[in-house]
């Protein structure tokens, strides 16, 4: 049997207790990594420029909302830009969560290129000098990462080239990571584009994690102090059959079951382009679903916990409060619905019912 070399316990009993910290009970996370293109997109959607002031005030709107929020929020993914900007006051962001207890974690991908030879499939870039990145991160604050992977299920796909490309490069991610100290978000995310049923939607998730834990067991990638971020089972936008929140839940905890290994600490859903409060049921309904559930299961949303606040705030600074307002909701509607304790339309909010979903979104 081949000698391997693990990480020192001390790192993995750091990363660990980061992991477990994050997936809290009745806790989860704020994606708040949207790039700079994609932040214009959603200031344009209110009518904002999308400058690094407005930005900068918009995530201070976000990071300095009610302390009521530190209940429901233990981690926020931040972008390069956003990690190194402050508070009015000229505290770093960073620092303005860690005193909130809130754990400051990175976007360390750089985006989605093409794999050449398949239908328009991808793989996602940034590994050259990512430990680099990493431990420069980790100096910074920081104490976990996100790198997100994009599948797309069509008549012949996702390819095996494409499920193998893309766990094999989140494995190295994941390994590259640990050896910072930061805990790897793993986040395979299979689009929600398509007319495709629940059944397809579970198979693909199903074989796409089966090759990502496989990678990430060929890589040495220590569990543990790893955590999930999936996309739900759903059926495709475009299919015409309607299924219940129920159904999604079986969909979702039955392909976890088959896959995800119990040493995983939890899974942190994305939103994928699901309205707030869709997104809110749902994860409520996969607590309620009955079974095995080793792993904490809870949110990583961004359009899920923001659509609300970005709107009720509209760039307006005699508004900020509104947008907390609604953010605070959001929150608190997913710290109950990772306990399966939310009900349908008790928290309403500003833009809770309206899609969130984008075409081919990127970030």
């Amino acid at each position: 049997m081949a000698h391997f070399n693990y990480l020192p316990q001390e790192v993995q009993d750091e990363l660990r207790a980061t992991a477990n910290a994050i997936v809290a009970p009745g806790k989860g996370i704020l994606a708040a990594d949207e790039s700079t293109g994609t932040m214009g997109k959603r200031l344009e959607g209110i009518g904002a420029t999308n400058d690094e002031e407005t930005r900068r005030v918009y995530r201070q709107l976000l990071f300095s909302s009610d302390a009521e929020a530190n209940n429901y929020i233990s981690g926020v993914i931040l972008f390069h830009e956003t990690l190194y900007q402050k508070d009015d006051s000229g505290t770093l962001f960073s620092e303005v969560l860690k005193k909130r207890g809130i754990i400051p974690g990175i976007k360390v991908d750089k985006g989605v290129v093409t794999l050449l030879g398949t239908n328009d499939e991808s793989t996602t870039q940034g590994l050259d000098d990512l430990q680099k990145r990493c431990d420069q991160y980790y100096k910074d604050g920081c104490r976990f990462a996100k790198w997100r992977c994009v599948l797309k299920i069509r008549d012949n796909e996702p390819s095996p080239l494409a499920i193998l490309e893309n766990a094999n490069v989140l494995a190295r991610y994941a390994s590259i990571c640990q050896q910072s100290k930061l805990v790897p978000i793993v986040e395979p995310e299979i689009l929600p584009d398509g007319d495709h049923d629940l059944e397809r939607c579970q198979k693909v998730t199903e074989k796409v994690l089966a090759a990502v834990y496989k990678a990430l067991s060929d890589h040495n990638v220590y569990l543990e102090g790893t955590l999930l971020k999936p996309n739900m089972v759903t059926p495709g936008q475009s299919c015409s059959k309607k299924y219940s929140p129920q159904d999604v839940a079986r969909a979702t905890v039955q392909a976890l079951q088959r896959t995800v290994p119990a040493a995983v600490p939890g899974v942190v859903f994305l939103s994928g382009g699901q309205s707030e409060e869709e997104a809110s049921v749902h994860l409520s309904a996969i607590n309620q679903y009955p079974g095995k559930k080793p792993w904490a299961l809870t949110f990583s949303y961004g359009r899920a916990l923001q659509a609300s606040a970005l709107k009720a705030w509209a760039g307006k600074p005699d508004q900020i409060k509104a947008g907390q307002q609604e953010l605070l909701k959001r929150a608190k509607a997913n710290g109950l619905a990772s306990q399966g304790k939310y009900t349908a339309g008790s928290i309403p909010s500003l833009a809770s019912a309206k899609t969130n979903f984008v075409a081919q979104h990127s970030y």
